[in-house]
Formats: C-alpha cells, sequence, structure tokens
C-alpha cells in the first residue's frame, strides 16, 4: 500500500530536519513509542511501541533505519516492526522544503502489512495512519517550539492511499 502525507510546521526546515532525525525528539512524537534507542550514530534506531489498531491491541518491536540523508532538504526511512498481531515493513521517502520560513514535509510510503493487522482492511489501515501521522506532527511541532499549524497541509485529506 502507498500512503502520502503532508504538512507544514511552523520552523526553519533545518531546524525540522534536526528534529526528525533526533532519537529524544523522536521518542517524545511518535504515537505510543515506549523505547528509541540508537547503539551506533548511523545505525537504525531500534523501537518499542504500544498500539492499538481497531481490536488489535499490542506492543511492536522494530527497526528503522534513516538512508540517503540530504540535510535538510530530505531523508528515505527503512523500517520493519512486528508483533502478536502481525508486521510491518517499508520505507518512506521525506521530503522537507522551505515556504516563508515554515517547513513544508511531504512524505511518501509504500508499506506492506501482514498477518491479523492486515485483516482490518486498507481503509481503517489508512485511517489509522492518518491519525498517527496528525498526532506526530503536531506533537513535532510542540518539541521544537513551533506554533501550532492546522493548515490544509495538516488536514487528515491530505493522507491518501493509491
Amino acid at each position: 500500500m502507498k500512503i502520502s502525507a503532508a504538512a507544514r510546521v511552523a520552523a526553519p526546515r533545518d531546524r525540522v530536519f534536526e528534529a526528525l532525525n533526533d532519537p529524544d525528539v523522536l521518542r517524545q512524537c511518535i504515537p505510543g513509542c515506549e523505547a528509541l534507542t540508537r547503539d551506533e550514530a548511523a545505525g537504525p534506531y531500534q523501537v518499542r511501541l504500544k498500539l492499538g489498531i481497531a481490536g488489535l491491541k499490542g506492543q511492536y518491536v522494530g527497526t528503522a533505519t534513516p538512508e540517503n540523508l540530504d540535510p535538510p532538504g530530505s531523508f528515505t526511512l527503512a523500517f520493519d516492526g512486528k508483533g502478536k498481531t502481525g508486521f510491518v515493513r517499508g520505507s518512506a521517502g521525506i521530503q522537507i522544503g522551505d515556504e516563508d520560513g515554515a517547513a513544508q514535509i511531504a512524505c511518501e510510503a509504500d508499506v506492506q502489512v501482514g498477518g491479523a493487522i492486515a485483516a482490518v482492511g486498507s481503509r481503517l489501515m489508512v485511517a489509522v495512519a492518518r491519525k498517527l501521522t496528525r498526532d506526530f506532527f503536531r506533537q513535532l511541532a510542540t518539541e521544537i517550539g513551533a506554533p501550532p499549524d492546522d493548515t490544509p497541509a495538516n488536514a487528515e485529506e491530505d493522507l491518501d492511499q493509491r
């Protein structure tokens, strides 16, 4: 499944790029994140999440690896996780532009889901992804001291499944 998301954060793009690659900031921003650690500066993050997706609640563990870093404009995040209810893996390309001193973030993800999680259906998965993405970007803005921005780029209609 392919998912697109867009957000606007009222902060300079270099600050947003740094925050999106800072484990302490990410730990605070990722919904349900219980732990996020990194053994080496350029290695993968070890992630533990506790999420409830429809009736499938559980703990998930996995890795997220930043790749193709091109500060402050872009990077790719490869991810792989699993729990009792299934697995998720894929990659997301993140582009960070600048418009009037605010960061414009565009994310294109290619996601594979399996197990009981996949049984909830793609519509529900997109709705869950929409909510988690919106919550993530709101918390990111708070963490870096940017005012909340509810412009159309942060609206749920901008998260689309193809």
